[in-house]
């Protein structure tokens, strides 16, 4: 399976621009990217801060965007987006029964499992009880399926002091879930606006930049936590019985090329 993976894109009303850029330029340019280069992909999924802002104005521009997108897609919600606004521009995206933007893709032995970690009133992600028990059971329906799991808010920390300190705050619950049923291969996040990967408790992880702005690689932040203007990316998941594989395409990338012939 094929899965594009967008990030942190952070939409904000026509003509207006964020940290010195067009932010709606850059999904666009994003959108046009992957359907050039990955129109085999099954699904695209975009993992949060959908908006700047969580106004509806750039929820209409979402919407208008997605139109040029030839892949399906399944959003998610992070800590800049508003539920309720989302949902009045995306009525059937799916939800919960507690109106939380949750949900599954199976495809054969394979289960993707989409959470919501946006809280009112915080820039931390939270899995509130009923979103616990909700992904407890969807993980025991999974069975013997092969389970990656998307989220905006990831919960490792990742060395990074400027944004550790907003990342899912119910580490140890989740982590209990993912060791007792003991199918989730993979987890991808958002949130961070940066590439990097690892394991969490043995479990591998990635995250991906965003397509606005990056945060600096800063693991010391002696002062204010950075915003950065490093090349925008989206990843190409590539989801295996053999294991998995992430790449990061650079979709702005102009740099020169040189053909090799070994």
């Amino acid at each position: 399976m094929k899965v594009i993976q967008i990030t942190d894109i952070h939409l904000v009303p026509d003509g207006n621009l964020l940290f010195g850029e067009d932010s709606v330029t850059r999904f666009r340019t994003c959108i046009a990217h992957v359907n050039e280069h990955h129109p085999d992909a099954d699904l695209c999924v975009i993992t949060g801060d959908l908006t700047h802002d969580g106004d509806e104005a750039s929820y209409r521009i979402l919407a208008d965007c997605l139109k040029e997108l030839k892949l399906p897609v399944r959003l998610l919600l992070g800590n800049h987006d508003e539920r309720p606004v989302f949902r009045s521009i995306f009525p059937d995206m799916p939800v919960d029964e507690h109106g939380f933007i949750q949900g599954v893709h199976d495809a054969g032995d394979t289960r993707l499992v989409f959470l919501d970690t946006k809280e009112v009133g915080t820039h931390e992600g939270r899995l509130c009880a009923d979103r616990l028990a909700w992904l407890d059971r969807t993980l025991a329906e999974a069975g013997e399926r092969s389970v990656y799991l998307f989220s905006h808010h990831p919960p490792f920390e990742l060395d990074l002091p400027s944004m550790d300190w907003i990342r899912l705050r119910e580490e140890a619950d989740l982590r209990a879930l993912v060791k007792q049923h003991g199918n989730v291969r993979y987890m991808f996040s958002g949130h961070v606006h940066r590439p990097s990967g690892g394991t969490w408790y043995g479990t591998p992880f990635a995250t991906v930049p965003g397509t606005n702005h990056q945060h600096a690689l800063d693991f010391a932040l002696t002062g204010p936590a950075t915003t950065s203007m490093e090349p925008p990316a989206y990843a190409v998941l590539s989801l295996r019985d053999a294991g998995v594989v992430v790449h990061y395409h650079a979709f702005m990338d102009k740099s020169q090329q040189f053909p090799y012939y070994g």
